[in-house]
């Protein structure tokens, strides 16, 4: 447990290290509420993962989705530091929670494609709910 805190710490820490090279003028995007919102979400799921991560293995389904979610809103980071920051209006509230139901959303549809295979109706339901997010946030972000 402990090697596992470990690789979670150093695991911040390059993510705060590239996300800091990533874009060097990001104060503008930093300081936008879709930014704080994202950040919000990912500290909560990181104080979860670290809990839990006491109890459980990483084949903890539970485990699994907080990781997958993790690397769902790191994703959608790079979308967010991918805009100009003449253009940080767009990075409003909104924008905000519709990466975050879209990253949940993302979540869920994993969870199902672990159980079922990808004709079945319920991960077509959710690739579909994924889909339309995805396309809310970029008509968004254009």
């Amino acid at each position: 447990m402990k090697y596992l805190r470990l690789l979670f710490v150093l695991a911040l820490i390059a993510f705060a290290a590239a996300a800091a090279s990533a874009q060097a003028d990001a104060g503008p995007i930093r300081s936008s509420p879709a930014y704080a919102e994202i950040l919000l979400k990912k500290t909560e799921l990181l104080a979860d993962l670290d809990a839990m991560a006491e109890q459980y293995t990483e084949q903890n389904p539970r485990i699994i989705d907080l990781r997958f979610e993790l690397a769902a809103l790191d994703k959608s980071l790079e979308k967010v530091y991918g805009v100009k920051p003449s253009e940080t209006g767009k990075l409003t509230l909104a924008l905000g929670k519709l990466i975050l139901k879209k990253a949940e959303l993302e979540t869920t549809l994993n969870r199902l494609t672990r159980s079922y295979n990808k004709d079945h109706p319920d991960v077509k339901r959710a690739r579909r709910r994924v889909e339309i997010f995805e396309n809310s946030i970029n008509e968004i972000l254009k």
